[in-house]
């Protein structure tokens, strides 16, 4: 009975915001301990998919749980490192990637000894049913296949991937036939968000701007690894064409997902001090106009996005850890005009 007690005690426990996060009211935290990350809505806003690392296990994992924290529960395999999972097929099913095809064992971390990178390891993406059972692969292509989110409509995919030997942007039908892709340019294309209607796709992107930086750019590659100190958002129509930059601030600027009317933008940044970890949550207009920040914690923030009726905020944050490092999802009610 105490136990019962003690798990309903850590759920969506309020907290304060920080002084000027004016467009955050009722704030909740609704995981507490380990690795905590990329919480997307379900359709009908009563759910949430993310990637979570329980306590020191060293891989990531698919969890659901209900909005207010309860419930949470893991729905891949347990092999694997697992990421960017997201609800489709009105919330009857999930995808999401997975490197358990090539090891059912935790794929190394990468080598920081040369600063850091990200390791871009064999996902593909996968597909299953929302309690995880009949999970089948998707995407069979050599190397990463990850990043997938869901048009509005619930019929296309759009993700990352390697396959044509840079990080390219691609969409697909939710049966994996159909494949394009959209984007052409040396660098990483990477993190894309439809616009609400559908109409756009909002896309984090570093783009090498000299021989040497490309160079640098390839060499990692080769080695499956890419450094993302640097990026800044781009939007496209969701035919890839119209591509154009919106943001050109230091650091990297990454997680971008549209406001509720699709006429911002809100992601995460670091860029008043692209040395640290401090990265921030902003608002920023579709020609990048009218900068605004939301989060003020010193610590991490970011990985935002709104909940299908446009009333609530989900994010990942460092804030309120037991112990330095550790990410959490938290939940607030929007406030458009504080």
């Amino acid at each position: 009975m105490l136990a019962i007690l003690h798990l309903l005690a850590l759920q969506a426990q309020a907290v304060a915001p920080d002084s000027g996060e004016v467009h955050l009211r009722n704030l909740r935290q609704l995981t507490f301990g380990g690795q905590n990350a990329e919480a997307y809505w379900s359709a009908d806003g009563r759910r949430l998919i993310l990637q979570r690392q329980p306590g020191d296990s060293g891989c990531d994992h698919i969890y659901i749980m209900n909005a207010n924290g309860s419930d949470l529960h893991p729905v891949s395999s347990g092999k694997g490192r697992n990421t960017c999972g997201y609800f489709f097929d009105h919330d009857r099913r999930i995808f999401y990637s997975s490197t358990e095809h090539a090891a059912p064992a935790c794929p190394p971390r990468p080598d920081y000894s040369q600063g850091y990178v990200w390791a871009l390891h064999d996902y593909d993406i996968y597909v299953a049913d929302a309690d995880g059972a009949h999970a089948r692969r998707l995407t069979t292509a050599p190397g990463y296949d990850a990043e997938g989110t869901l048009s509005p409509d619930g019929g296309t995919i759009v993700f990352t991937s390697l396959r044509d030997g840079d990080l390219d942007i691609y969409t697909m039908r939710t049966d994996g036939a159909g494949l394009r892709r959209l984007t052409h340019t040396l660098g990483y294309d990477g993190g894309p968000f439809f616009s609400p209607d559908g109409k756009l796709i909002v896309y984090r992107a570093y783009h090498p701007a000299t021989a040497a930086d490309s160079a640098s750019y390839r060499d990692l590659l080769a080695r499956h690894l890419v450094r993302p100190l640097q990026m800044d958002l781009w939007v496209m129509n969701a035919d890839g064409s119209g591509q154009r930059q919106v943001t050109h601030l230091p650091g990297a600027s990454f997680a971008p997902a549209f406001t509720p009317d699709g006429r911002r933008i809100i992601f995460a940044s670091n860029w008043r001090d692209p040395r640290s970890r401090n990265f921030d949550l902003y608002l920023v207009n579709l020609d990048g106009s009218g900068l605004e920040q939301v989060t003020t914690s010193p610590e991490f923030d970011a990985f935002p996005m709104f909940s299908p009726d446009g009333t609530r905020l989900v994010w990942a944050s460092n804030r309120h850890g037991s112990k330095p490092g550790e990410t959490n999802v938290f939940v607030a009610d929007w406030v458009e005009h504080p």
